[in-house]
């Protein structure tokens, strides 16, 4: 059953082909052969009817000519029927392509990347097939915008596995850096896909990150979020309404790290109207170890 989070994992390969070789090679310790560029290639591994194979997505590494298949399945559950098939992906892209094949499995839960890291036995002496496989823990942490930038796909592997933790705002921020390279689509669909897999104290401050920048967020949360900023600049005003908003995302960030805010300094916060102040300590919401280090 395909669901959003397979759809989003499957988007992140196909809409940049060098992610698969990223993994392999940073994450994995795959040494891969020299190559000039990354191509993604039909899924569609049928070799002959009535049955039909078809897997997630596949990059091939170009040379002069393919250097490197690699079948790329998202795994959500343990699916007997994928230990068959997919021996039959690598077999029929190597035959395809006339190259090596390799088979990266990607998951979210760590049970279900043991269960497809296991060995599968071929049948044949010295014929075995060992998935290789990226799991949560192996993900990397990307916390620099400029790494985000490089490589957005992976930033939002890395918000989506980290997100959730702990001091997880610089792995937020860094994601949101990275949307912003690519086209409204791919954001879009990004977005959505880390605010769907957060815990729920981490979307709500994935919602304000979305709501305070220039990013038109698309999830229901924050279309109903805009949409009561916008009445409330109506009732009362529209500077007042933008003030209030930002004064509110100031609370949120600060709720989101964990961080208390004693009563003076809420209302402090919320009966701020000074927009340009209200900027200054949403940005400084996200680095603060305490409330009161917003007005330093």
């Amino acid at each position: 059953m395909l669901t959003m989070e397979h759809e989003a994992l499957i988007a992140l390969f196909r809409n940049r082909p060098e992610l698969a070789g990223e993994i392999l090679e940073q994450v994995l310790k795959v040494p891969l052969p020299a190559h000039r560029e990354a191509r993604v290639e039909p899924g569609d591994l049928t070799q002959f009817k009535p049955l039909e194979y078809q897997s997630d997505t596949i990059t091939v590494l170009w040379a002069d000519k393919p250097a490197l298949a690699v079948v790329v399945e998202v795994q959500r559950g343990r699916d007997p029927g994928k230990r068959w098939s997919w021996p039959v992906y690598l077999a029929s892209i190597r035959a395809r392509l006339k190259c090596p094949a390799l088979l990266l499995v990607i998951c979210t839960d760590p049970g279900i990347a043991r269960w497809c890291a296991k060995t599968i036995d071929m049948g044949h002496p010295g014929w075995n097939l060992t998935p290789l496989v990226a799991d949560p823990g192996a993900v990397p942490l990307i916390t620099d915008s400029r790494t985000a930038i490089r490589s957005p796909e992976m930033a939002v592997l890395s918000a989506v596995t980290h997100g959730g933790e702990d001091a997880a705002q610089p792995v937020l921020e860094a994601c949101l850096a990275g949307l912003t390279v690519v086209d409204d689509e791919r954001a879009r669909l990004y977005a959505d896909f880390v605010f769907a897999m957060l815990p729920e104290a981490a979307r709500k401050n994935w919602e304000v990150l979305m709501a305070v920048g220039t990013y038109e967020y698309q999830s229901d949360f924050a279309k109903k979020y805009v949409a009561e900023g916008r009445e409330e600049g109506k009732a009362e005003g529209k500077a007042e309404g933008k003030a209030e908003g930002k004064a509110e995302a100031v609370l949120v960030l600060l709720a989101g790290r964990g961080i208390p805010v004693p009563g003076e300094v809420r209302d402090r916060i919320m009966e701020c109207t000074d927009s340009t102040l209200l900027d200054t300590w949403i940005q400084r919401a996200a680095t603060a170890t305490t409330a009161t280090d917003l007005f330093d």
